[in-house]
């Protein structure tokens, strides 16, 4: 009988775990929502990952 005791402690113990796992995801995604509502809203020629680039030929890496 003790082994079908543990077995079904194990599950519970693992189901706390998901549960506690899933609250944190939620909570966390929340957050993000949260934090992108507050950002300020940037126009399109304000794009952070191509911002300094200038087009056109670049300067050889021996000439920096």
């Amino acid at each position: 009988m003790a082994v079908k005791h543990r077995a079904t402690f194990a599950k519970r113990e693992r189901e706390r775990a998901l549960q506690q796992h899933r609250e944190e995801k939620a909570a966390k995604k929340q957050q993000r929502k949260t934090e992108k509502q507050d950002r300020p809203a940037g126009g399109p020629e304000q794009d952070p990952d191509i911002a300094g680039i200038v087009p056109g030929p670049q300067p050889r890496s021996d000439e920096i």
